[in-house]
């Protein structure tokens, strides 16, 4: 099989520790370009923090698109149109923010480029951090919610937030999609809003078919993509039980994986079938 689109996942995968692309995955990622190859980030960061990698990438030159929001939202680079957007209404963040607090975890939403929440906290400051986006600290986290959102997080303690999770499938799983993106953030989107479903979208538009896709992540919102690719790859520090469903297990984010990834199964037009 030949592929034609590289579909990557940001934190820990694309991005190093000091959330920066390494020299070498960014030359990769543009010879891949050059050769007329589709690069595609896709995370579960909010449109504006990933912005700036798509810039540093040229992905708008190339014609390509983002995933951002755990594929809640679709935007195409070089028009900085929406192809796809999905949110949740205010009435379901009600419902969120009141299990939030039976379960005792903090809670944080996104409008426009603000981070809402109603109480400080280390994890939220992570996020403002990863993102660049300001903290919006408000008296009442419903007053703050002025119009649907894309998506909800649940934060806190990783053990904690661990059980919360399991919990909270099995209750919610009818409703929402829930997934943890980090072992201290839980992400809450509309049912059936993932980075795979949104993917689908996006290759139905682009004429390219599910086998001519490379798929590379490293946590458990990665899973479904990683699945539903031709060719599935999990970073060397992806947790065991996601490299157990990947095809290929690349190197760690600190030592170039992406960009021997896109050497081995694109710019050596090597043919690979799974």
């Amino acid at each position: 099989m030949t592929y034609k689109m590289i579909v990557l996942d940001l934190d820990d995968t694309l991005l190093n520790t000091k959330q920066m692309i390494s020299v070498r995955n960014k030359e990769a990622l543009m010879k891949a370009q050059e050769a007329g190859l589709k690069v595609v980030l896709a995370s579960g960061r909010p449109t504006f923090g990933m912005i700036p990698f798509a810039e540093e990438l040229s992905l708008a030159d190339y014609e390509s698109f983002i995933l951002s929001f755990n594929g809640g939202k679709i935007i195409n680079c070089h028009s900085n149109e929406e192809f796809f957007s999905q949110t949740l209404t205010i009435e379901a963040v009600q419902r969120l923010y009141e299990i939030s607090l039976h379960e005792d975890v903090y809670i944080h939403t996104y409008i426009g480029d603000e981070i809402i929440t109603a109480e400080e906290n280390p994890y939220t400051t992570i996020e403002s951090e990863l993102t660049g986006l300001p903290i919006k600290v408000v008296d009442s986290f419903m007053d703050g919610v002025t119009a649907p959102v894309v998506k909800v997080l649940m934060v806190g303690e990783p053990e904690h937030l661990k059980k919360v999770e399991k919990k909270l499938q099995k209750e919610l799983g009818e409703e929402f999609s829930v997934m943890r993106s980090k072992p201290y953030f839980l992400e809450f989107t509309d049912k059936g809003i993932t980075k795979a479903t949104s993917l689908e979208k996006l290759i139905n538009e682009c004429e390219i078919k599910r086998e001519e896709v490379i798929a590379v992540g490293d946590s458990y919102n990665d899973q479904e993509m990683i699945e539903f690719a031709g060719l599935g790859v999990a970073m060397g520090n992806a947790p065991d039980d996601i490299k157990k469903i990947s095809d290929y297990i690349a190197d760690t984010n600190e030592n170039d994986g992406v960009a021997k990834v896109v050497e081995k199964f694109l710019l050596k037009d090597q043919l690979i079938t799974k």
